[in-house]
């Protein structure tokens, strides 16, 4: 599979974001896209992962609320919607394919490139 994500941006606090990431050449590997993010100095952790045919969703602790995936099977893109955005959710952000339901890098077959969100107070 190839992730390509975009949408990243500098935004204040508050506001709100939505990163797409387009994929293409899905294999029978891919059944769950997922995001993670990446803050400076820290280790990559798990956002929000989706279940590409049945759209089952999960969501990290810390952005549950506040966040959503989605996906359009038609167009192949999978979606992070954010919204009352913190300083602390600045970070590169990444979205991931996985064979099964993830919560941690280890799970991830395929990395796409970073999008970074920096978001201010």
């Amino acid at each position: 599979v190839q992730l390509q994500a975009s949408g990243g941006g500098s935004v204040q606090a508050g506001d709100s974001l939505r990163l797409s990431c387009a994929v293409s050449r899905l294999t029978t590997s891919d059944n769950f896209m997922n995001w993670f993010r990446q803050a400076p100095g820290k280790e990559r952790e798990f956002v929000a992962g989706i279940r590409w045919r049945e759209g089952t969703k999960s969501y990290a602790d810390s952005v549950k609320g506040r966040f959503t995936i989605s996906r359009n099977v038609a167009e192949y893109t999978i979606y992070l919607q954010m919204n009352s955005l913190k300083p602390e959710d600045t970070a590169v952000y990444y979205c991931a394919s996985s064979s099964g339901k993830i919560t941690a890098a280890e799970g991830v077959v395929s990395w796409g490139q970073g999008t970074l969100v920096t978001v201010s107070s």
